[in-house]
């Protein structure tokens, strides 16, 4: 006979626990203590099991029926409740824990400990603050809980700020992070898969970067009478020999530096691209050098900022400078070195393509050619930059520049 609610809230505990049965194997267990608890009788692989639905009223008759026909239809699947339970228990706490912010943490830490395929500590410091932006939208969130449009949401505040690139490259790392639970088992596929094309894209800028021969002329001169700080100044004088990114420039460090044997070494963890970069030296780059060894030498950093030698020279200050002289951000930037360099090598139609990209620290996506560039270009690479200081001094000179031939397209 089925029990009714009536029946339940009737019954009394006796000395010994005693059943009140429903049908279909589900029955209420009354405690001496007067506790009235679910339990449901199953048979599955050929054994007697019992599994339990929760406790009487917090889970009435009709949930406990509910409960009782749910887990009746897992055994006539071949699949024990008991053990999907305890499934769900473990699920459930994973859930808790598999936040977006603690497997972003977890994943950034695993770039940073990648190697040389890892992050550079630059690319670590830049991407987990673009991963922070999410924290206030989905960072709480249990990654398997997070729809498209929750990280759309997120990314879209960052857009609205006009931050348009920074948005792209958010959505892109955070497409990282799912996929990075995904092969960790935790989510089953990448929630922003379906986002492409959803943000505004960006407008390309370039740096600003003057490539003129005879520009660059009044740029070298301008910078020879700088009237700000000295470290400032060989800076300045130092980057159009080198062409190096600014970044690599000012976290340059005495140990690195061998002015006798004229060679820059940069560790792959100061690189953009994670791969070692030797830099040949020109004996225009060493005297500069020297110069600067006598007043911050011979360890640490060899362009430390003005306030403490524990750090480098600020990001801002090349830029600053340039300002100071002048030239606005859409005419030359610290950054722009590199681009003069770039232009005016390849058009004196000189040097090697590719000893010129390697100079310049490139990616190539070819392991092997790669490998083969570093050897083969050395001594060129040597040669070039030797010329390329000497041509550097003609130009500030300002005497007759003579226009490198246009190449003619084959």
């Amino acid at each position: 006979m089925a029990l009714t609610d009536v029946a339940i809230r009737n019954a009394k505990p006796g000395e010994k626990a005693f059943k009140l049965a429903d049908g279909a194997g589900m029955f209420l267990l009354v405690t001496p203590a007067g506790g009235k608890l679910w339990r449901l009788k199953y048979r599955i692989d050929g054994r007697e099991k019992l599994l339990a639905m929760g406790a009487y009223p917090e889970t009435g008759l009709s949930d406990a029926r509910k409960r009782r026909d749910e887990a009746r239809g897992l055994v006539a699947r071949g699949v024990d409740p008991s053990r999907e339970k305890q499934r769900d228990k473990v699920r459930s706490r994973a859930q808790a824990t598999d936040t977006f912010a603690a497997i972003t943490n977890e994943y950034c830490a695993k770039r940073r400990r990648d190697g040389k395929n890892g992050w550079t500590p630059a690319t670590a410091k830049r991407s987990e603050y673009l991963l922070s932006l999410l924290n206030p939208g989905i960072g709480r969130l249990a990654i398997s809980d997070i729809e498209p449009a929750d990280v759309l949401a997120a990314v879209r505040k960052i857009e609205a700020k006009g931050n348009l690139e920074s948005a792209r490259r958010t959505l892109q790392l955070a497409s990282m992070v799912f996929r990075y639970a995904v092969a960790t088992a935790r989510l089953r596929s990448d929630p922003t898969r379906d986002l492409k094309g959803a943000l505004t894209a960006p407008t390309v800028t370039h740096y600003g970067a003057i490539t003129d021969a005879k520009n660059v002329g009044g740029l070298l001169r301008a910078i020879d009478g700088y009237e700000g700080q000295g470290l400032t100044k060989l800076a300045l004088q130092f980057a159009p020999h080198v062409f190096v990114r600014p970044g690599e420039l000012r976290h340059a460090e005495w140990e690195e530096i061998d002015l006798d044997g004229g060679i820059w070494n940069i560790p792959a963890g100061k690189m953009k691209m994670g791969k070692a970069h030797h830099v040949p030296l020109s004996k225009q780059a060493v005297a500069i050098l020297r110069e600067l060894h006598a007043a911050t030498g011979p360890t640490g950093y060899a362009f430390p900022s003005i306030r403490t030698r524990a750090r480098p020279m600020s990001e801002n200050t090349l830029n600053a400078a340039l300002r100071r002289l002048g030239y606005t951000s859409g005419e030359m930037t610290a950054h722009g070195f590199r681009a003069m360099a770039s232009t005016l090598l390849n058009e004196s139609g000189k040097w090697n393509p590719d000893a010129i990209e390697r100079a310049l620290a490139h990616g190539d996506s070819d392991k092997v050619r790669a490998a083969y560039h570093r050897g083969a270009h050395w001594q060129e690479r040597v040669e070039m930059a030797q010329w390329w200081s000497d041509y550097l001094d003609q130009l500030r000179k300002g005497g007759d520049v003579v226009d490198f031939p246009k190449r003619v397209a084959s």
